[in-house]
């Protein structure tokens, strides 16, 4: 029985075992076991249940310990934990931030009429207002040269600033210090009763209990929201910065969502542990933040099936080429195509510093394609002398005809893609601002990539039409990755990529419908051998049934 058991079938089976285990675990995050004991003897109870008269109260500090001083930025005298509220404050930098340092936020929640410092149950987090990063460089003019001035300005600032402070560096991919202009503030509102013998342990580093009598109390939970700290609200600390704003926002939260919050925080800083820059991470942060909580599970619902089909779709696409002897009924051109498009669009990628999660998926589909070129058109590489020579294979009749249908259809793309193409790359030179000659190269192919590659595609759709044959094509590699076309529309709203790559998502979805007509229009029967001595489908290997 298990013998028979495909690979595809394992693995899907692996799969709904893996989406069945993240719900339990989710379940496991959001739900926590309120104390049940009839003496309460284990239970700890909210300090907020005595409706206590609070104060919330805000330094800043060039050192998490306040040492060296500490300055007051914010105090809210008469702090209502169920009331939101946002503000906006002037902060002065001190000397050592200004010069590529860093600074602390020191957030005080206590009882009102006493300072922080003096009262014994009050509550406190530390929140680092700075953060390092590499700056943009600027864009200037390639024709006419201009805010190239202003460019050298900002270059001559930054050795300035790095003779000043060696630790600031003397290269602009230099990482400089960047002010954060929010601080997002959260307390528990509800009154929840902890068991003490199952305490969750996401919230135990965020618990404070003294003993009131006979009974445990909690003071109340605060969390300083890491994951609103957006790189599009950053703003760079230069010499001259000597008092920046910063965005007070206050909410109360429930006991479920301060539990799931912990640990999308604490997986976002073990992503920068393993080296996922401030970019990258932001990526992560602004499915979060950015993305409703009941579309953020169906997110990964999503997510997770996003995953299964790229796997399905890698795996038939590489057992399909893999077998592939003949190219009779496939487009060259199109792979060759396919194989520059995606190369490209991996160089712009990584131009425009994308984050990871769509870099490297980018990368491997860069590899996959040259090595189905290399397939295509039966190239063998031959080492002689350390130097590589490349022998192409050799046509048959058969794959000579369907070259000639190929020929034909890129014939007639020529004429409409190439000036477009040039066109838009002039346009691009006179009118808009690159970082130099070589973005402005990328830009311009990728750009005719996303606009009109896609026209690339259609030689294989001609090809089709004259041969009235779609069975030469790999069918289960192509539903996948449809699937995955209509989910990359999902994921185009919720993580950040350029507006091209957005655009190209829903490019693709409208030629994966004619490769659907196609079919359709062309049925397969895959037990026939066709006119070119192929059968499509596996021999079957039980025994024929005798009537």
């Amino acid at each position: 029985m298990f013998l028979k058991t495909s690979f595809t079938t394992l693995i899907v089976g692996v799969f709904v075992v893996y989406v069945l285990h993240t719900c339990w675990v989710m379940y496991g995050i959001v739900y926590t076991k309120p104390c049940d004991s009839p003496k309460g003897d284990n239970c700890i109870t909210p300090f907020l249940a005595g409706n206590p008269k609070l104060q919330l109260s805000i330094y800043t500090a060039v050192r998490r310990n306040a040492e060296g001083g500490h300055t007051l930025i914010h105090r809210e005298d008469k702090f209502d934990v169920n009331s939101k509220f946002e503000r906006i404050v002037n902060v002065s930098l001190p000397k050592k931030t200004r010069n590529n340092g860093t600074l602390f936020a020191l957030i005080f929640v206590h009882q009102a009429g006493v300072t922080p410092w003096e009262d014994p149950r009050q509550v406190h987090l530390v929140a680092q207002l700075t953060t390092y990063m590499v700056p943009k460089p600027p864009e200037i003019s390639l024709i006419s040269g201009e805010d190239q001035m202003q460019s050298q300005k900002v270059e001559a600032q930054q050795k300035k600033r790095s003779s000043g402070n060696p630790a600031a560096g003397g290269p602009a991919d230099h990482p400089s210090s960047h002010w954060r202009s929010r601080l997002t503030l959260n307390i528990v509102g509800d009154h929840f009763v902890f068991d003490r013998e199952s305490l969750p342990g996401d919230v135990h580093r965020y618990l404070r209990v003294f003993q009131s009598g006979k009974k445990m109390v909690y003071l109340p939970l605060l969390f300083v929201d890491e994951l609103s700290n957006r790189v599009k609200d950053l703003v760079e600390i230069n010499s001259t910065s000597l008092e920046l704003p910063l965005t007070i926002s206050y909410d109360s939260i429930s006991l479920g969502r301060l539990r799931f919050w912990i640990h999308m925080q604490d997986a976002v800083y073990s992503l920068q542990q393993f080296g996922f820059t401030e970019k990258d991470a932001d990526e992560i942060k602004g499915i979060f933040v950015d993305t409703n909580l009941y579309f953020l599970a169906l997110t990964f619902f999503v997510a997770a099936f996003h995953l299964l089909f790229d796997f399905l779709a890698f795996k038939n696409d590489i057992s399909f080429w893999k077998q592939k002897k003949s190219m009779v009924g496939m487009s060259s051109k199109a792979v060759l195509w396919r194989c520059f498009s995606t190369i490209v669009i991996f160089l712009y990628l990584f131009d425009e510093q994308t984050s990871l999660l769509v870099l490297i998926p980018a990368a491997i589909g860069s590899m996959i394609e040259v090595w189905k070129v290399k397939k295509a058109f039966k190239i063998q590489v031959f080492w002689r002398g350390g130097k590589p020579e490349f022998q192409f294979g050799k046509l048959d009749e058969s794959e000579r005809r369907t070259e000639e249908y190929d020929t034909l259809a890129m014939k007639y793309l020529s004429y409409l893609l190439y000036p477009l193409c040039i066109g838009g790359a002039v346009y691009a030179l006179i009118f808009l601002r690159y970082k130099s000659w070589y973005s402005w190269l990328i830009n311009s192919l990728v750009n005719g990539v996303y606009a009109f590659g896609f026209l690339f595609m259609l030689p294989q759709l001609f090809v089709n039409y004259k041969l009235k044959s779609v069975a030469h094509l790999p069918w289960k590699a192509f539903m996948y990755k449809a699937f995955n076309t209509f989910i990359d529309d999902v994921f185009a709203f919720i993580i950040t990529m350029p507006t091209s790559h957005r655009l190209a998502c829903f490019r693709d979805d409208v030629v994966f419908l004619i490769y659907l007509y196609q079919r359709w229009l062309y049925p397969v029967d895959k037990t026939r051998v066709n006119e070119y001595g192929v059968s499509y489908d596996e021999k079957p290997k039980g025994k024929t049934h005798k009537d």
